[in-house]
């Protein structure tokens, strides 16, 4: 696929430290959803998941079945280093996330849909579609502007909406209250469940 698709191109990003997207936390926004979220034996999956401060957050929080994909092969190793731990509680698998099969509870989103090119994203809906279970969840934050070139690709709510309408019931897409400051008002939390 593209090079946003391929993995020398994050794992270089990643070895450079070239990652602006990395904030060096979770997201605000879904810091308060994990935090309130309360079935600890839901099936998560983070796509994309980069330096998985979301995921080190789920595992503070007693969360047992969580799994992480990711395209960098040097980030994935250093993560199965980070948390070799919590083993029994994370899987890591390197790969690319279009391939990747499953059924999961929770999906989150955190920059990791601005990092495709906009052309995927009708693929990305179909594929979170096909990965969520019945009563499953899409959750997590999209960038409400534009960015010069990309990745990252930004967008608007009119945009995403028709990109997700089709397969989801959109239950949240509204400017996040809580994001960081440099972030302020160009943020949306999502909450989307599958159409049957």
């Amino acid at each position: 696929m593209e090079q946003q698709l391929n993995d020398t191109y994050w794992s270089i990003r990643y070895q450079k430290q070239q990652t602006g997207w990395d904030i060096g936390g979770p997201s605000q926004p879904l810091k308060e959803y994990i935090q309130q979220y309360t079935n600890k034996e839901a099936r998560i999956l983070i796509p994309g998941c980069g330096n998985a401060y979301e995921a080190k957050l789920f595992i503070e929080e007693g969360f047992q079945n969580i799994t992480l994909i990711d395209i960098s092969k040097v980030l994935v190793e250093e993560l199965q280093e980070q948390l070799a731990a919590f083993y029994n509680q994370v899987q890591i698998i390197h790969g690319d996330f279009f391939d990747h099969s499953g059924e999961y509870d929770l999906i989150i989103e955190q920059t990791f849909f601005c990092a495709i090119d906009p052309v995927f994203r009708e693929k990305y809906a179909q594929k979170m579609h096909e990965l969520l279970a019945v009563n499953g969840k899409l959750v997590g934050v999209l960038f409400n502007r534009y960015f010069e070139g990309g990745p990252p690709f930004g967008g608007t709510k009119e945009e995403y909406i028709s990109t997700f309408s089709r397969q989801f019931e959109i239950k949240t897409m509204e400017t996040c209250y809580n994001s960081i400051k440099p972030r302020e008002n160009t943020e949306l939390f999502i909450n989307l469940s599958p159409k049957k």
